[in-house]
């Protein structure tokens, strides 16, 4: 019963939707609870991916034109960010507004703290979004079955690598205002594996070779991001900041459908 409570939490953490009125009360809140959520929050890749799934094959089958891929990619993107607010995307900006904006570490938590979007930020958005965009559009030409799986999997799988931040860094930037730090002392060794588990249920998608192989490549570029990223921040900042988490998930989704689709067009 406690792990629905944690998973609750978690998509109430990191969604827009409603948990309120008696449900809420049922759940609960404590910074001991958040600590305990982050062993789902790959799990809430599972929804947010499925609902960017179901509105990408809706529209690709309902739209006669020529560009219903590309139609159906921007509906997709448009429908997690309205679940999630925008939450992961706007840590890209406020990471990117702060790592472009100076080369001092304290400064550059400084910025990220400003809540306007900068013209690195700005930038870092934009790009980021086309990037999305244009890569759902391709797996236009796949069969229903590989478009869910990759675009669920790039979710679930850019949602547990972040995780790897936590247990390696450590937190800074302004600790009584931020919203990861209950996070920061949190992440154990059964919260990662718990997010690996999560992971692991996509494996039933992954019944051909050749899904096999898009998935592995996904998964490699993923986490050649997340090394990225983590090297930055370890040189840059020194640590993780919720910005960083929320960037890193935002870099390792466009890497895992750029490596799956890499394997597609070498084939």
């Amino acid at each position: 019963m406690m792990l629905v409570k944690h998973f609750l939490l978690a998509i109430q953490f990191f969604t827009r939707i409603p948990i309120t009125g008696k449900l809420a009360a049922w759940v609960g809140y404590s910074p001991e609870m958040l600590k305990k959520s982050a062993a789902h929050f790959a799990g809430v890749g599972w929804v947010v991916g499925g609902v960017a799934a179901v509105v990408y094959i809706t529209f690709d089958a309902l739209l006669p034109s020529a560009y219903a891929p590309l139609i159906a990619a921007c509906l997709s993107t448009i429908a997690t960010v309205l679940l999630t607010g925008g939450f992961h995307e706007d840590g890209l900006a406020d990471l990117a507004d702060g790592l472009g904006g100076s080369y001092d570490r304290d400064r550059a938590l400084e910025i990220m703290k400003d809540s306007r979007v900068g013209a690195f930020g700005a930038m870092a958005l934009v790009l980021a979004l086309l990037t999305k965009v244009a890569l759902l559009a391709a797996l236009g030409g796949l069969e229903m079955w590989q478009i869910v799986t990759l675009i669920i999997a790039s979710h679930v799988v850019s949602r547990a690598l972040p995780m790897g931040l936590l247990a390696l860094l450590p937190h800074v930037g302004d600790a009584a205002g931020s919203k990861s730090k209950p996070l920061a002392d949190s992440i154990s060794a059964s919260a990662l594996f718990s997010n690996i588990f999560w992971c692991f249920l996509l494996i039933p998608g992954v019944f051909t070779a050749q899904a096999a192989i898009e998935f592995i490549a996904g998964m490699g570029l993923a986490f050649l991001a997340w090394c990225f990223m983590w090297w930055r921040l370890s040189k840059r900042l020194q640590g993780f900041t919720g910005d960083a988490l929320g960037a890193t998930q935002q870099v390792c989704e466009i890497a895992f459908l750029l490596g799956a689709l890499l394997v597609l067009g070498a084939n």
